[in-house]
């Protein structure tokens, strides 16, 4: 049988959390219908994937989540069911390259369905709630600096005024998408050419209204006006919430990192976009067979609790501190 574990909370009260949804896979482009079911039935739960047996439950009312932070390529599947997440604080990290089919066979049209959805969901939600992704750079005899530039530029003017802020990365090499890098002949810039490309792109995100930063990157990149960037960011969660957070950097993610701790709700194996530099698909033939498991009205995301398996409330401690002034919301430059 099942067994239920439950783990205590720590002393605070009201204990919180950030959600990530999803470093994973694309929830709102696949199983948008299965995490708004998840809402409402105010539990998930999540298999960790290095022990495949042990199952976090976590419970998702409106008082145990502080902010949801949504990752996609194509929130418009959401777009039905938004009312539903009225009680809920969040922000959407969309990805949005230059990329064509060749790279990002699962995705529609950019031009004529991911651009009007940023354009789209911008408009619901407010400018400061959505995060452009122009990540991973990839440089290829196909995908030159150039070619990124230009790809990049047309990007910035069709999305200016739907985004403050956008995030670049350069491709990391994993075990899953190694093959696959050296198909495509992949290459690094040097350092000076490297640097000359950031001013270039920092350039046309300044002048369409966006500030910049870097994913996870180890080189500074300050002197082409880019920071090193937060994707689940503490100082942008605060702003949502009116409340400062006392959360601590997630150690769970690369050195470089700079995200604050998240609970991530995810399923590996399970993402249909088909990216070639992804690192979260061990392989097409995994993903059919996860996807194969999918039910919207599972606990668990493409799969099902199993007798075998140990179910353990999440822990959960107190993230928010007393509600912020607002002079401390908004910043020194907008007291005038």
């Amino acid at each position: 049988m099942v067994i239920f574990e439950v783990a205590p909370f720590v002393a605070e009260r009201n204990p919180r959390m950030i959600l990530s949804v999803s470093r994973r896979t694309d929830i709102p482009a696949y199983y948008s219908d299965w995490f708004y079911n998840r809402l409402k039935a105010g539990f998930l739960c999540v298999r960790n994937p290095m022990n495949l047996r042990q199952v976090s439950k976590i419970f998702l009312s409106p008082e145990t989540v502080d902010c949801i932070v949504f990752w996609t390529k194509n929130p418009e599947p959401m777009f039905a069911r938004m009312e539903e997440l009225a009680e809920y604080q969040y922000y959407f990290q969309f990805t949005l390259t230059g990329y064509g089919k060749d790279m990002e066979c699962g995705l529609p049209p950019k031009k004529e369905k991911l651009i009007p959805a940023f354009c789209i969901l911008a408009e619901k939600i407010g400018c400061r709630r959505m995060i452009w992704r122009y990540d991973p750079i990839i440089f290829t005899k196909k995908y030159t600096p150039e070619y990124h530039l230009r790809a990049f530029g047309q990007s910035a003017e069709a999305l200016r005024g739907c985004t403050e802020h956008c995030v670049i990365s350069f491709v990391d090499t994993y075990a899953k998408n190694r093959k696959n890098m050296m198909a495509m002949g992949a290459y690094e810039l040097g350092e000076a050419e490297l640097l000359e490309f950031c001013k270039a792109i920092s350039t046309i995100a300044r002048e369409n209204g966006m500030s910049m930063g870097s994913c996870a990157e180890r080189i500074d990149l300050a002197q082409c006006g880019i920071g090193h960037n937060c994707c689940i960011d503490k100082e942008l969660i605060e702003r949502i919430i009116g409340c400062r957070l006392k959360a601590g950097r997630d150690k769970n993610q690369r050195t470089a990192c700079g995200c604050v701790e998240s609970v991530e709700v995810g399923t590996y194996n399970t993402c249909g976009n088909g990216c070639l530099y992804c690192y979260a698909n061990h392989s097409a033939e995994s993903v059919r067979k996860s996807r194969g498991k999918y039910d919207a009205f599972s606990p668990v995301l493409c799969d099902s609790i199993k007798e075998e398996d140990v179910v353990v409330e999440r822990k959960m401690r107190l993230l928010r501190e007393p509600q912020m002034g607002v002079y401390d919301f908004y910043g020194d430059d907008k007291r005038q």
